[in-house]
């Protein structure tokens, strides 16, 4: 055949170009399908607790981070359980517009020492109400601070269940207890562990300051981060369909 004679090649089937485009897009469709599964869950969602300290005996300031899951409800009250077992003689309430915190006592199961002081009851519940229209919205969190202490002995696990009500009527226990094995449960409670130092631990981030804000910005940050490397991944996959598909065109176009 002549160098410049394309009389057979035209003549030829076009099959094979139609699989190799038909093979590229399902290539991208697979990267961009992958790169949708790095986006953030709404496991990131979890009602937590970010302490500005947990150093046993100390005081310390509990910041709670309360997101709306719901599409279609807002927030309007929250509740934390305290614990019992291992009580804290002082619980203070931060005030917040719109919002009325009210502190309940329990009695103990039995009499506690703590510091040379019995203790027979001790604050149990934790209850923060939303007036009307302060409500959290979907798609937007609150924070919840109380000011505790002393905090019990090194290396105890304060289990602080967290109950959050919605205008629809709905109520999510954020109750169970960490997982063995490190598997996180479908609705976590927040958790903090108590330290012999200022290093803190679980959900705990630094803070400088008395109200856990900074604390509270640090968490954030990571949540951030994620929602960023998720977006990128997103945006590879479809700068691979896009690319996929331009060169099937332009195969397509030269045969």
């Amino acid at each position: 055949m002549p160098p410049h004679d394309r009389t057979h090649t035209l003549d030829q089937p076009r099959r094979p170009r139609a699989r190799r485009r038909g093979a590229a897009l399902a290539v991208a469709s697979l990267a961009a399908t992958a790169a949708l599964t790095l986006l953030p869950t709404a496991a990131q969602a979890h009602v937590r607790v970010v302490p500005e300290s947990t150093t046993a005996g100390g005081w310390t300031v509990l910041t709670f981070r309360v997101p709306t899951e719901s599409a279609t409800a807002s927030t309007n009250a929250v509740t934390v359980d305290l614990p019992l077992d291992t009580p804290l003689a002082h619980v203070g309430t931060k005030q917040l517009p719109g919002w009325t915190a009210t502190v309940e006592e329990a009695e103990l199961p039995a009499p506690v020492d703590l510091n040379g002081t019995t203790l027979t009851k001790a604050p149990a519940h934790v209850t923060w109400t939303a007036d009307p229209g302060a409500e959290i919205a979907p798609g937007q969190f609150q924070e919840f601070a109380l000011q505790v202490g002393p905090l019990p002995d090194a290396g105890t696990e304060l289990v602080l269940p967290a109950h959050q009500s919605y205008t629809d009527g709905s109520v999510v226990d954020w109750d169970d207890a960490p997982a063995a094995g490190g598997d996180e449960p479908e609705h976590p409670a927040p958790v903090l562990t108590t330290t012999a130092d200022e290093e803190p631990v679980a959900d705990a981030a630094p803070a400088s300051s008395t109200t856990g804000t900074t604390a509270a910005a640090t968490a954030e940050s990571s949540d951030d981060l994620g929602r960023v490397l998720g977006a990128a991944g997103l945006g590879l996959g479809l700068v691979a369909l896009v690319v996929a598909v331009v060169a099937a065109r332009r195969r397509g176009g030269a045969a």
